[in-house]
């Protein structure tokens, strides 16, 4: 492992001190560097086949001249002695010139054989024997017939010696195919090592390719989802990529300025707005309190829509800026709370709509303990409020729902109204999207509430989807899971709730999940 880091650190100074001018330029040389090893390899078995090669066909000549010699040697010891016994009885000058022919012969190869056979007992006897009968004596009976005694087993000899002239013929025949064996198994051995040494530097390479293009990928998924660092790391790599990287610097800059602009320009157009809707307001509410006089029925009518579109239009200038805030701020305030308390406070923040329209809520009011974002959810519930007072029917219900199912809250919102078009269904989180549901007020929507709210539960690894439901048209559902404090890009809000651990959570029994099919207490608020 020490080595592995070690080859791990000079590969990352070697790449940092050492950087191609081009994309090109490394392409080729991975291509060569990679293509090195498998040349080496090549080579060496275009090495190893030549000697074999050469060895084999050296042998191949050695062996054939070695065994012809052999065979030779046998054949004119059976001449040799032939030709002394027609001497013995024919008595011709002829045949002792023929015989003395054949022992020169004899000779010759017996020399040439020596070289080979040196050591071998058979060849040392072949040998004394051979230089007993070199010369031919006189036609002398009793001389004749102690030389001819001497030609016993000479043939046999012969015959000994070309046997183990095959015998180290095949040895060395064996020797070649062992040296072979040897040779295939190197070259497979160098095989191995080339071919893993080649995709080691395949792969080392690939690695210095694909890197800045990470690299580039992270930054471009940090400027798409604003998580981009302030001080971004250099690309390493060839220089377009290093090029291209230092593009993208600028460009997050270049975005940095701009988000700041757009975060000036709405803090400048809410002030700007909500100070004089302010005071138009303040003027409505001192004109209903009679203060500059008493008003008829038709000037307090007027008065009254003054003061219902201006608090309409302040409700759309917070769900922008609070659409803004969300685009900007990640992080979780996790606190422990009450989810019927929550639902509560919803309510009686949207008393006055809900009394108005003449809709009879029901809602939950057993306690439920959980721990989450519980401002992001506070604008779920208002936000899906605010949308079913906008959209549903006038005498209508609005019926909350809310269950645990493990380790998630189960959140129903559902209405009474038109269904929503299933053209709408797919761009319904989408912001500034405007179904064709039509809003009941003086007052178009922003398109931006459902948008908030979605993302106000995506923040918090939850969801919020529109389902089907038995009794209502119209049915949010918002699941979230159980926040922990020491999740990153949480912390923790020690102004809501109690300090309410994971231990007591996991104690505490689940609420009766029937509250989702409909039970709970029913509140009917009347038209005032």
């Amino acid at each position: 492992m020490g080595i592995l880091h070690r080859a791990i650190f000079m590969t990352t100074e070697f790449s940092r001190r050492w950087r191609p001018r081009s994309l090109l330029q490394l392409v080729l040389l991975a291509f060569v560097v990679v293509m090195l090893p498998i040349a080496v390899l090549m080579f060496q078995a275009g090495q190893a086949l030549s000697q074999l090669s050469t060895l084999a066909d050296q042998s191949a000549r050695e062996a054939v001249e070695e065994t012809r010699r052999a065979r030779m040697l046998s054949s004119l010891a059976l001449q040799m002695e032939r030709s002394a016994r027609q001497y013995a009885v024919i008595e011709e000058q002829g045949l002792r010139d023929i015989y003395d022919q054949k022992v020169q012969q004899f000779g010759e190869l017996l020399q040439q054989h020596e070289p080979l056979m040196r050591d071998n007992p058979d060849f040392q006897s072949l040998d004394q024997r051979f230089q007993e009968l070199q010369r031919l004596p006189q036609a002398s009976v009793d001389d004749m017939d102690a030389f001819l005694a001497r030609f016993s087993g000479f043939a046999t000899e012969s015959d000994a010696v070309r046997n183990a002239t095959n015998a180290l013929v095949d040895a060395r025949i064996a020797d070649i195919r062992d040296q072979a064996n040897s040779v295939k198994a190197r070259l497979w051995m160098q095989t191995a090592a080339l071919v893993s040494a080649s995709l080691i530097l395949m792969l080392f390479f690939t690695w210095l390719i694909t890197r800045p293009i990470r690299q580039i990928e992270r930054r471009i998924f940090g400027l798409g989802s604003g998580d981009c660092d302030h001080v971004p790391t250099r690309i390493q790599g060839p220089a377009e990529l290093v090029q291209l990287g230092d593009r993208l610097t600028w460009l997050s800059n270049r975005l940095s300025e701009l988000e700041a602009q757009k975060q000036q320009f709405l803090r400048h157009m809410s002030h700007e707005l909500k100070t004089p809707l302010a005071s138009v307001r303040e003027g409505t509410s001192l004109l209903s309190d009679g203060v500059a006089g008493e008003l008829n029925e038709r000037q307090s009518e007027v008065v009254r829509l003054i003061d219902e579109n201006g608090q309409e239009l302040q409700t759309l200038i917070e769900q922008l800026l609070d659409y803004n805030l969300l685009q900007n701020s990640r992080r979780m305030k996790v606190a422990s709370f009450d989810v019927a308390t929550v639902i509560q406070e919803v309510l009686a923040k949207h008393r006055l709509a809900l009394d108005n329209k003449g809709m009879q809520v029901k809602s939950p009011h057993h306690p439920l303990q959980w721990q989450a974002d519980r401002e992001r959810t506070v604008r779920i519930l208002d936000n899906l409020v605010s949308n079913a007072i906008a959209y549903g029917d006038d005498g209508g219900q609005l019926v909350i729902r809310v269950a645990q199912q493990r380790d998630w809250l189960v959140l129903d919102v559902a209405n009474s109204g038109e269904p929503i078009a299933e053209i709408d269904r797919e761009h319904l989180f989408e912001a500034f999207y405007q179904g064709s549901a039509r809003r009941k007020g003086p007052l178009k929507g922003s398109g931006i509430g459902l948008s908030v709210a979605s993302d106000c539960a995506r923040l918090q690894d939850g969801e919020l989807v529109l389902v089907d439901d038995a009794d209502l048209p119209v049915c949010f559902r918002l699941t979230l899971p159980w926040a922990n404090r020491a999740a990153p890009g949480s912390q923790q809000d020690a102004t809501h709730g109690s300090q309410h651990d994971r231990a007591q959570h996991d104690n505490e029994a689940a609420p009766d999940e029937s509250l989702l099919a409909g039970e709970g207490r029913k509140e009917t608020w009347s038209v005032r």
